[in-house]
């Protein structure tokens, strides 16, 4: 039986989700939620049909009957589906970033006593997950620390969640702060950017970019780089559909993909 899916936002991530899951004959979409909808029914990228389309949450859902809801929304409207999902008995799976802490202690609550699976993950690209993985492993054998993430335009949020989560992996392997030299003169303020306990993290935002980033660390007469190039949004659809297929046979809440590929 093909694992039923409701898709959560019709963004850019969004269609390319929903494309992917009419593609794999392992999954069937089922409805897509969608906050600013007034129409009731979508039709699907591959013309294979029609599926529902709504702005209620538990009506979409208990309608549907999904057993997984992957959402590529916003902060605001992920935990709206998130709820609804556990509520029906459905999965969640989400690649939202700046979610609060607040709600991930609930839904990590929730999934344990429900018994219900859920993914979060900062980034579905398995380059990505591996470039963050091994910015882990190198992040204690360095003193300095500096990331460059670039993105498109339109996005929300800087610095990207994936930035965020790969400082914090480079931290927590280190087991204490990066160092940070003092700047003398900052004739342009700002221009060090940011930083999370001496891990410097730079924002751009280009058209014609989609996500990029680059760990450069270094040390006492050296320097590593590790870069990971996402030059289309399919880049994170073999992700996503793992993360559906295993969410399945798990009971808790799972955050980061490296956990569903062995990496922790």
């Amino acid at each position: 039986m093909a694992i039923r899916v409701v898709v959560s936002g019709t963004g850019n991530m969004g269609r390319e989700v929903l494309l992917a899951v009419c593609r794999d004959p392992d999954l069937e979409p089922v409805g897509v939620l969608e906050k600013f909808s007034s129409e009731e029914v979508l039709s699907l990228p591959d013309s294979s049909g029609l599926v529902p389309l709504g702005a209620d949450a538990a009506a979409l859902l208990a309608r549907a009957r999904p057993e997984v809801v992957v959402d590529f929304t916003n902060a605001e409207w992920a935990p709206i589906a998130a709820r609804a999902a556990l509520d029906v008995g459905a999965r969640f799976i989400s690649g939202t970033t700046g979610l609060s802490d607040e709600f991930l202690a609930e839904l990590e609550r929730e999934c344990r006593q429900r018994e219900l699976g859920a993914v979060l993950a900062a980034n579905f690209a398995i380059g990505a997950v591996l470039m963050m993985h091994l910015a882990k492993l190198a992040g204690r054998h360095f003193d300095y620390a500096e990331i460059i993430e670039l993105h498109h335009e339109k996005k929300a949020d800087a610095p990207s969640g994936t930035a965020l989560a790969t400082a914090r992996a480079m931290l927590s392997a280190r087991g204490r702060p990066f160092e940070r030299p003092p700047t003398a003169k900052e004739t342009l303020a700002g221009t060090r950017g940011g930083a999370l306990d001496g891990v410097g993290i730079h924002s751009v935002r280009l058209p014609g970019l989609v996500a990029h980033q680059e760990v450069i660390l270094g040390t006492l007469g050296q320097t590593l780089t590790i870069r990971h190039d996402t030059t289309s949004r399919e880049s994170f659809m073999p992700g996503v559909i793992l993360a559906i297929k295993e969410v399945m046979n798990r009971q808790e809440l799972v955050v980061g993909l490296d956990r569903l590929i062995g990496l922790d």
